[in-house]
């Protein structure tokens, strides 16, 4: 698809680095800030399709723009300015190696695991007797070691991230105490626009000075899983799938192509038209999520539009 940006290679005044996850692209300005741009590259079980997804880089960044203003009282950010509609800038952090997932609901790879007879996700215990979709009792955070582009995040323990180094016991409670706050937060917000928020991740960071600052996207559609409220316990009540707002619907594809990611598994072709339906999916995931009208940006030349607007930044 001509009117999508899967990959960057820019080089903007001061660059010291390149960092390719497997959606953004993070550039490193002068050892000072970041200038992260959202691709349209689509990840699923932790592999990135050949395809890109018109508009997508779009969508995550400004759900991500938005979400951090309406959180930065509870919690500080690293975002300093969007000059482009794919484009992010922010402070230098480093960034933490494990993802903060919570999960208000057992759903996704929290339900795949209790389907399989597991009762214990990353330390915690899961009640007996739920049912996919059913609402924990309490939120539960099930932390995730991150990875590099095309390896899998894994499930890791608080136990286990303390015991071998990965996060210090006082920067930990301090993520928990933040992870908690942003997902009540999110439940709200998602609630006043008819939403549930079922599960959802974040990443945090360390700028030069010590402080821990969210970093990354937040309450997007590819980070968090939300249902319809109208109707949920009707649903659940009766046994039918709940309809819901994230990228599962990707992953359902591609399960029953027969591809969720294990060795030796081909990603099934994605037609111009599945590719088309799966952005006008992301679409409907921004209105209903942001509660406004999704105005398209000019993708007649995305890479040079990005470089002008970031040259333009710099520049100021």
């Amino acid at each position: 698809m001509n009117n999508t940006i899967t990959d960057t290679n820019f080089n903007f005044p001061g660059q010291k680095s390149v960092y390719k996850g497997k959606v953004r692209e993070v550039y490193n300005i002068n050892d000072e800030e970041l200038i992260m741009i959202a691709t349209d590259r689509l990840s699923a079980f932790d592999v990135v399709m050949p395809k890109g997804i018109p508009f997508k880089g779009q969508i995550l960044n400004q759900i991500a723009t938005k979400m951090m203003k309406a959180t930065e009282d509870l919690v500080p950010n690293w975002l300093t300015a969007t000059p482009d509609p794919n484009v992010a800038v922010g402070h230098l952090c480093e960034p933490f190696k494990v993802e903060m997932v919570i999960r208000g609901y057992m759903s996704g790879h929290a339900a795949r695991e209790y389907k399989a007879g597991k009762r214990t996700l990353c330390g915690v215990e899961m009640p007996e007797g739920m049912k996919e979709n059913d609402k924990f009792p309490e939120p539960i955070i099930t932390p995730a070691t991150k990875a590099e582009m095309g390896d899998h995040d894994e499930d890791i323990s608080r136990e286990d991230i303390l015991k071998r180094g990965i996060v210090s016991e006082a920067d930990y409670l301090v993520l928990e105490d933040y992870t908690r706050k942003l997902f009540q937060r999110g439940t709200e917000i998602a609630a006043s626009r008819g939403l549930i928020l079922v599960d959802t991740k974040y990443e945090f960071g360390k700028t030069k000075d010590g402080k821990i600052v969210l970093i990354d996207e937040i309450h997007t559609p590819d980070s968090s899983r939300y249902f319809y409220a109208d109707g949920y316990q009707d649903r659940q009540d009766s046994g039918e799938t709940q309809k819901q707002l994230s990228k599962e619907f990707v992953r359902q594809w591609l399960i029953s192509n027969g591809f969720q990611g294990l060795e030796g598994q081909q990603v099934p072709e994605m037609s111009d038209e599945y590719i088309n339906s799966v952005s006008e999916r992301y679409i409907e995931l921004y209105e209903n999520i942001t509660g406004e009208t999704f105005i398209k940006a000019d993708v007649s030349n995305i890479q040079k539009r990005i470089e002008h607007n970031v040259q333009l930044y710099l520049k100021a």
